[in-house]
């Protein structure tokens, strides 16, 4: 049988020239390596060396063995490398879930900077944002959950990340744009743009329209929040989006947003994981970077 100490002693012998400094490099003592290449041989009926005066010379067995060596031992080595750093949690794969949609910005803010902190993680961004979050993180398909809407699973928890104001963005000379804060009846005559997801998972309905039973006139959706500003800004309808992503990205369009109720409609991210997995080092830097990336 050929191991991959074998190997090891081999190539430490042909790089060193000698048994008894490839002996002092394995930590072993010479005879203990002289030893166990004997019995390797005998059990192969070959030899690897022979001696000439005070150096050796591989025979054909023995370079081709050595040429084996330096074929196997580097990926062998590399892989314990690798194990050691997945055991000290160094490397592995963070996929990433999104149900938030306009949380792409923010994310892709601390993207650089933790790939910068963490290259021998594997990153993977999921934004297909109709599937079920909690069932992925639950099922495995992803690592981490990016989440406004939280749920109580014995088998997760839910890391608080930063808080928002859902806000109604409207053109500049909309005429709701004086209005200090706004009631569900404000929004009937409107047309309302949305991220395609279904009506339960927008909070404009389910915290502000539905309790007061009211509909805006008209919905249509958009692909980006983007493009989402810029309909508004062309007066082509209104849009709820956070306080932080207008004032990022509609500061040089003329856009106005208005608080949703006299309290207005308060929001908070949350980072989601399967419970024990916060302690690996990579996911609780993911944790720190984002709670240091305030939107």
């Amino acid at each position: 049988m050929v191991d991959s100490y074998h190997l090891t002693i081999l190539r430490e012998v042909s790089r060193l020239g000698s048994v008894t400094a490839a002996a002092e490099r394995l930590n072993v003592s010479q005879s203990a390596l002289s030893h166990t290449i004997r019995k390797f041989e005998d059990r192969h009926a070959i030899k690897v060396w022979v001696k000439h005066g005070r150096a050796l010379r591989f025979t054909q067995a023995g370079e081709y063995l050595l040429a084996l060596a330096e074929r196997i031992l580097p990926p062998m080595e590399e892989a314990q490398r690798v194990l050691a750093e997945f055991a000290e949690g160094r490397r592995g794969a963070l996929r990433v879930g999104m149900e938030c949609h306009p949380c792409q910005h923010w994310l892709m803010r601390m993207t650089g900077p933790y790939l910068a902190d963490w290259p021998e993680v594997d990153f993977e961004v999921r934004t297909a944002f109709s599937f079920d979050g909690v069932a992925a993180l639950v099922g495995y398909e992803i690592d981490l959950l990016i989440t406004p809407d939280p749920l109580k699973r014995p088998e997760l928890i839910f890391v608080p990340v930063f808080d928002y104001e859902l806000v109604l963005v409207v053109h500049e000379a909309h005429p709701l744009a004086g209005k200090p804060w706004l009631a569900p009846e404000d929004l009937l005559d409107e047309t309302l743009i949305t991220v395609p997801v279904t009506l339960e998972r927008l909070d404009v309905y389910t915290r502000f329209l539905v309790p007061a039973h009211c509909r805006p006139r008209r919905q249509t959706t958009a692909e980006s929040t983007e493009l989402m500003l810029q309909l508004c800004a062309a007066r082509r309808g209104v849009s709820v989006l956070p306080d932080w992503l207008l004032r990022e990205q509609g500061a040089d369009l003329p856009l106005r947003g208005i608080r949703l109720g006299r309290d207005g409609l308060h929001k908070r991210i949350h980072l989601g994981l399967r419970r024990g997995e916060e302690t690996v080092d990579y996911m609780a830097g993911f944790i720190e970077r984002a709670r240091g990336t305030v939107a």
